[in-house]
């Protein structure tokens, strides 16, 4: 039982140290860059938003007039 902890052990400190590793490899957006990727997400977000909203409404209108 006790190896079989400490196996578990050194592949958990592995795994932390690879992630460490990889971590570092990162490329991070700048503040700048993040400002532009949330506004592109907000206003793609809004558009699509928009036609999901204006194609429920018609879908809605044209069910009502068939099943009148």
């Amino acid at each position: 039982m006790a190896a079989a902890k400490e196996g578990i052990v050194k592949r958990t400190g592995k795994f932390f140290r690879e992630v460490r590793s990889e971590m570092r490899k990162v490329t991070w957006p700048t503040k700048s860059d993040l400002t532009t990727y949330t506004i592109v997400v907000f206003v793609s977000v809004a558009i699509v938003s928009g036609f999901i909203w204006i194609a429920d409404s018609i879908l809605y209108k044209l069910i009502s007039l068939i099943l009148r």
